[in-house]
């Protein structure tokens, strides 16, 4: 782990708009973005994050390793309103080009699990990616700059994938840009990985280079108790924050957590879902699993090929299950005044769509 994961003590939920972000900040209030570059604009945030710019009047740069892929997820968009640019934060020449002429950058890109054939590794890709984004910033003269972070991120956490958010979060708070970082609860929505790893659970599938398939599981588990809670929030409330941010000087320098309407526990959450989620089986038990147990399974299944996709969990997972992942809420819903949604009602409109 880098040093910088110790640079910093723990912040409050809005930090001091002095901390990190520079003496003149840019402002582009009641202002039209002509080239906003977003990493990430193939994930899950980054579809409704370039939606949500489109839908506002700006206009984005994707840098995306797959063009393909983008095309596929942006038909209804109009092709004027974006500009593609191909490769990833690692290829710097690439990511100069994206950055060039660039007014504000939104950057998303994340792993919540490690594949390391691949060298997708949370240091590599929260890290050093961040970093690679704020240097080419830099270089290109770009300013304002919007962060995705991740609630429970903090010096010490016990899970890798949070120890490596903070450590993105200092090279952010020490980049000199003029900063918003927001920490998001699990974010949810019908073509999301977290209401996908549901459906699996609930309704007797597993997934694997031929798509869903069936699969025996005859009970839903969860971690320990059950007890820990979290507060998903909608993709929908995150890509209108993320993009309202930019039009908000005064959240310049301020870190904000993000969570929905309501916090459930995750013996709740399944049986939510168990209940609204077409071709759940009703009848599935929800059975806790030991934490030892688990964190087990999960180092062993992660050694092996083609299991872990069988699995469903991976062991940061687990770790992240022990602790509740909830927020307060007002502080965003003051800043820009929207009502965050309500899981339960929110899962109610989209169930009968989840990939």
């Amino acid at each position: 782990m880098s040093e910088k994961t110790e640079a910093l003590d723990a912040v409050p939920n809005v930090a001091d708009p002095a901390a990190g972000a520079s003496a003149a900040p840019a402002t582009v209030e009641g202002k039209f973005l002509t080239r906003v570059l977003v990493t990430g604009a193939t994930g899950f945030v980054g579809r409704a994050v370039l939606r949500e710019l489109v839908a506002r009047g700006h206009k984005a740069v994707c840098l995306v390793r797959d063009r393909d892929r983008l095309a596929a997820q942006t038909r209804e968009l109009p092709s004027d309103r974006y500009e593609v640019v191909h490769g990833d934060l690692f290829d710097g020449g690439a990511l100069a080009d994206a950055a060039h002429g660039a007014e504000a950058c939104v950057h998303l890109v994340g792993i919540i699990q490690e594949n390391r054939l691949r060298g997708q590794t949370f240091e590599r890709v929260h890290l050093e990616g961040t970093q690679a984004v704020i240097d080419a910033c830099k270089a290109a003269g770009v300013r304002r700059y919007v962060h995705m972070s991740a609630l429970g991120t903090r010096p010490g956490a016990p899970s890798a994938y949070h120890r490596t958010k903070w450590a993105a979060e200092v090279c952010v708070r020490e980049s000199g840009l003029d900063w918003t970082i927001f920490r998001p609860s699990i974010i949810h929505g019908p073509d999301g990985e977290f209401m996908r790893m549901m459906r699996m659970f609930v309704c007797d599938l597993t997934v694997n280079a031929m798509g869903f398939l069936p699969t025996p599981f005859p009970v839903i588990p969860y971690f320990g108790d059950g007890q820990r809670r979290l507060q998903p929030v909608s993709v929908k409330d995150v890509a209108s924050c993320f993009v309202a941010a930019l039009s908000k000087p005064e959240t310049i320098g301020k870190a904000y957590e993000l969570g929905g309407a309501e916090a459930v526990s995750w013996k709740e959450l399944y049986r939510i879902c168990r209940d609204t989620i077409p071709g759940a089986k009703p009848w599935k038990p929800m059975v806790g699993q030991p934490v030892w147990a688990a964190m087990l399974m999960a180092k062993t299944v992660m050694k092996l090929p083609l299991l872990p996709a069988m699995l469903r969990f991976n062991e940061g997972q687990v770790q992240m299950s022990q602790e509740d992942s909830v927020c307060d809420t007002r502080p965003v819903e003051e800043t820009f005044g929207i009502r965050l949604r309500d899981f339960r009602r929110e899962l109610a409109t989209y169930a009968a769509m989840i990939e």
